[in-house]
């Protein structure tokens, strides 16, 4: 036989395209449109509403950048339609490659309710199912003009303030129409076979038989009267589509998804709209369609639509009272897990599992992660320790160079915690069920013979307005269809129970889930970085001093709803393109100034609980909200300092430069201004690489290939320019209690002035850096080549620290050239180690040579500043201060604690005597995370610690007050079955047993009044 395949194919695309999918909608009539221009940021619908119109017609510009444009349309169904499905097709000006990036629209009755939102999937309004005609219509488009910003190119139409006034899109269709629905079901039929098809061997009998079946609905189908002859066409594939799917078909559970960015190419205020948008045409979908299932993820959304949509929230609600629209995740947003604290962590998976239990009485047991940039190996014991027990992620399939072996699997945390873990083999979090999308699933899935099932989320995403009812054709046509996947639309949890039973003995992968990509978002957008975390240290000091006081001080009362409203801003500050640092100008000039906002409010809350415990006096007390004693202050008390230890002395250095010493340290600092010698007086041992400098500024080519803000590619490291070029050096304070030598430079069209400090008493050389930055796609490192043979580096990470190799032995280790770590790297040889630690930088690489003596140089980096062009062309402009030190000698348990030091700096109040801790506890080792009162306000102190240095701990927990319980409990501070706690003593003191890097939580219970 000939064969004649691609004809039909060609002629099944052009049929399709050119006359089955335009007559979908056959007669039409224009709707009468007039639109009004909100000046400014948008206006509430009653507002919108009653605004004076004014006549518009197609073809008209409208909606200048991050505008707002109201329109009213009004018509009348002809009487001749009586009988038949009628829609208004409201088309923007849509590019329909592009939903979720461009403009969208929410229509609205003339008394405010929302109806269904407008995307360029989603054109189309129904008017009736069978129209009585004559019936009056009347909506408003609530219709936002976007910016497209995905093409990659430096603008300034990232922010209101910069973008420009011209219009950006036109009016393209605003009509009633008929809707033929045989027709819509021909176009499901030959759109599903067509994608079936393609993906089929050609060898394979069945792609042959769908192909002469299409051929023959062709035939029947006569292009000027498609809707009189679908039904005939459709008769002929009844036959194919019908075949049922092979017993050992590989197993697709579909979850409806809408991946929205909490804020990207857009500013929070859109993602608000683009929420109510997406969350309006869901659950009019799940009217339509009972099978209908949709998850969303991100509390924090949810609690948008309830404070400005609170009559769509209440649809919401019953529709997850009805078990089709799911919450899933459990997190307050879907955050960044790299950079983001350790306690939190916590507080995500806190106040977004207590959200979906105080709102809808669920408790999630999924953690929903698709686009998040890399997985910190404390995930796992944080997500067993919410409730949690799956652990969904995207993103891993996006890495450059190393294929991650599993799709289903048993993901182990540092500590040893097991969550079990999918990664679908659909390699999208925005699926559109189409046979090319799901036959690479069932290909893909790297589990077959011992699994059988995977999970693809479907939708548009990105504010894309999710599923369509496209895609559920999809799927119904393809939950038993030969050559095809099985597809059951289905909750996730269905999903895990069902994988968790077939493949419980999975394999497991220990340690972090790295992205080999967007490994600049460690670095970008210093600010916002070093507003987190600041705002995370603040918090811990307000809580801290706030239930001290509260137990304390009569009538003190704990801020309970100023801190959770403070924890969430700051929690959705840390979803993965905010933290990240990879969203346009707008959002990160709101982050900054909200973060400045944060730290006013914080500050006041300190000093609030601070005044209340000193009390009236003039002693000046030292705070130490540190986990750690220093200068005789106990962790967590206040007290007059007692003195640091021997005087700092400074000479002059020969040769030029200056050296400082304390008694444990001596530093030289040479006359270009860089540390050359940092000498360990006890070990008597030399930090520094012989020949080398430490504090050395460097300056790199910054042009990665792809993402800018996200990426930084490997090839950068190619080009490197020392700064060394000196404007001025001098010695600011000449001691006792410390010594500072000040550096300043200037490089390209940026200056740099650095102070050196040694202090009394102290183990580390501290090092703040202010930089007027005004490079552009360059990469600014701090450099400290250490004399250390170390195989492998500990960076500290959420609870904990994890090791990486320092060698390229293979792909795997190389891919890791840049890394993360939150307030210290350090490294180590058999006795001896040394740390770098940081108050607000997280992207860090490790790389080691070998000398011509045979000693090994370990260098540790720290990334300070970077200046790509897209999405912000404006990227960390401006003026920073940076702080870091170097400790020759430390150890782990050091390092730990010289990072909290630097990171929770002393404060000074009047008043009259020391503060005893409200908490104790006896080793070291153990770090106390959190202090705080419990969220049900019953006045209990609940207390998080862990262990710190990957060992074994026994302490003993002294609280400062009396208790009558210590209950062991879970992130949500519900009594856990653990046993890590022990019964108390009489006194309170209460025994404590943790494994390496364990996280417990105490609730200690007071007695009631």
């Amino acid at each position: 036989m000939h064969d004649d395949r691609s004809i039909t194919e060609h002629r099944l695309r052009r049929v399709l395209k050119e006359r089955i999918k335009p007559a979908v909608h056959s007669h039409s009539v224009p709707l009468a449109i007039e639109r009004w221009e909100a000046p400014g940021e948008p206006v509430p619908v009653a507002e919108g509403l009653a605004a004076p119109y004014e006549p518009c017609a197609i073809g008209e510009a409208w909606g200048p950048a991050w505008g707002t444009t109201w329109f009213k349309v009004t018509g009348t169904v002809p009487a001749g339609w009586a009988g038949r499905a009628v829609e208004a097709v409201l088309d923007l000006g849509f590019d329909r490659m592009m939903p979720g990036f461009q403009c969208e629209g929410l229509v609205h009755r003339a008394d405010g309710c929302e109806v269904k939102a407008l995307n360029p999937y989603n054109d189309w309004v129904r008017v009736a199912d069978s129209a009585a005609g004559g019936e009056r219509v009347e909506w408003y488009v609530e219709a936002a003009s976007n910016p497209v910003l995905v093409d990659h190119r430096a603008t300034y139409e990232g922010d209101r303030q910069t973008s420009g006034d011209q219009p950006l899109y036109r009016l393209a269709r605003m009509d009633l129409a008929v809707f033929e629905t045989e027709v819509w079901e021909l176009v499901q039929d030959l759109e599903v076979l067509h994608d079936l098809m393609m993906q089929l061997d050609e060898a394979d009998a069945r792609r042959y038989g769908i192909l002469h079946a299409v051929e023959a609905a062709l035939d029947a189908v006569d292009p000027g009267d498609v809707p009189g002859t679908a039904a005939a066409a459709r008769a002929r594939l009844a036959g194919v589509l019908a075949a049922p799917a092979n017993a050992s078909a590989h197993r697709i559970s579909a979850v409806g998804h809408a991946h929205i960015d909490s804020a990207w190419l857009w500013p929070l205020r859109e993602t608000v709209r683009k929420v109510s948008r997406t969350a309006s045409n869901m659950v009019n979908l799940m009217d339509a369609h009972p099978e209908f299932v949709f998850a969303m993820s991100q509390a924090q959304q949810l609690d948008w639509i309830k404070t400005h949509r609170p009559e769509l929230f209440e649809r919401v609600k019953k529709k997850i009272a009805d078990g089709q629209f799911v919450p899933v995740g459990g997190m307050w947003v879907e955050s960044d897990t790299n950079m983001v604290g350790g306690e939190a962590m916590a507080r995500q998976f806190l106040y977004g599992k207590k959200f979906f239990l105080d709102e809808f009485g669920i408790e999630t047991h999924n953690v929903w992660l698709p686009d998040s940039f890399g997985y910190t190996a404390a995930m796992p014991q944080i997500v067993k320790l919410s409730g949690s027990k799956w652990f969904l992620t995207q993103k891993i399939s996006w890495s450059q160079v190393n294929t991650f072996p599993h799709h289903t699997f048993w993901w182990e945390g540092i500590d040893g915690t097991r969550v079990f873990t999918h990664f679908p083999p659909v390699d999208t979090y925005n699926s559109d069920l189409g046979g090319t999308q799901l036959a690479h699933a069932a290909r893909n899935y790297r589990e077959k013979g011992r699994g059988s099932r995977s999970l693809v989320p479907f939708g548009w995403g990105d504010g894309g307005g999710g599923p369509t009812r496209e895609h559920l054709a999809r799927a119904r046509r393809q939950r038993d269809l030969e050559g095809s996947p099985r597809v059951e639309i289905e909750r996730p949890d269905a999903f895990f129970e069902k994988a968790h039973a077939e493949y419980p003995d999975a394999p497991v992968w220990a340690g972090e889930l790295y992205l080999e990509l967007h490994r600049g978002t460690y670095t970008s957008q210093a600010r916002t970085k070093q507003g987190n975390r600041r705002s995370e240290s603040l918090l811990r000091e307000a809580e801290l001093w706030a239930a001290t006081a509260a137990v304390r001080v009569p009538g003190y009362g704990y801020p309970y709803e100023d801190l959770e409203r403070i924890w969430k801003t700051v929690l959705l500050h840390q979803f993965h393109d905010i933290l990240p640092g990879s969203s346009i100008a707008w959002v990160h000039r709101e982050a900054r100034a909200t973060y400045a906002q944060v730290r006013e409010e914080l500050c006041g809350i300190t000093l609030a609980a601070q005044s209340a415990l000193a009390g009236e006096g003039t002693a000046e007390l030292v705070f130490n909200c540190a986990p750690y004693a220093r200068r005789g202050i106990p962790a967590g008390g206040a007290g007059l300092p007692r003195a640091s230890g021997q005087p700092v002395t400074v000479e002059e250095r020969h040769g030029g430069g200056h050296v400082l010493a304390n008694g444990l340290l001596l530093v030289e600092i040479d006359g270009r201004g860089l540390i050359v010698s940092a000498y360990d007086l006890r070990a008597r041992r030399e930090a520094l690489a012989p020949g080398q400098a430490a504090n050395l500024l460097q300056i790199h080519p910054d042009f990665p290939n792809m993402w800018d803000a996200w990426d930084i590619d490997a090839f950068y490291r190619n080009s490197v320019t020392d700064l060394v070029g000196l404007d001025a050096l001098e010695v600011t304070e000449p001691g006792p209690e410390a010594a500072t030598v000040r550096v300043s430079r200037s490089f390209g069209s940026s200056r740099v002035v650095q102070s050196i400090t040694l202090r009394a008493g102290a183990g580390t050389v501290d090092m703040v850096t202010e930089v007027d930055w005004h490079e552009t796609e360059k990469f600014l490192k701090a450099a400290f080549p250490l004399d250390v043979k170390a195989e492998r580096s500990a960076a500290e990470t959420q609870f904990g620290h994890v090791d990486r190799a320092t060698h390229t032995n293979t792909s795997w280790e190389a891919a890791k050239f840049e890394i993360c770590a939150h307030r210290w790297i350090h490294v180590e040889e058999p006795g001896w180690g040394t740390a770098v630690l940081n108050d607000s930088t997280y992207g860090h690489d490790v790389t080691r040579t070998v000398r011509p003596d045979g000693g090994q140089t370990t260098t540790v980096r720290l990334s300070l500043l970077r200046a790509p062009r897209y999405p912000d062309p404006e990227t960390d402009q401006g003026s920073h201060t940076l702080r870091f030190s170097l400790a020759p000698g430390a150890e782990i348990a050091d390092a730990v604690r010289e990072g909290h030091a630097l990171n929770l700096p002393e404060r000074v109040v009047t008043g009259a005597g020391p503060v005893a801790p409200l908490i104790a506890v006896d080793d070291d080792a153990v770090v106390v995370e959190a202090v705080k009162l419990a969220e049900d306000r019953s006045g209990d102190v609940v207390v998080r610690l862990y262990e710190s240095r990957g060992g074994r701990a026994t302490a003993t927990l002294a609280p400062g007050f009396p208790i009558t319980a210590a209950v062991e409990s879970d992130l949500l501070e519900r009594p856990l079955d653990g046993s890590a706690v022990g019964a108390p003593a009489p006194d309170g003191t209460t025994p404590l047993t943790l494994r390496p890097f364990q996280i417990v939580t105490v609730r200690l219970c007071r007695p009631r009044e």
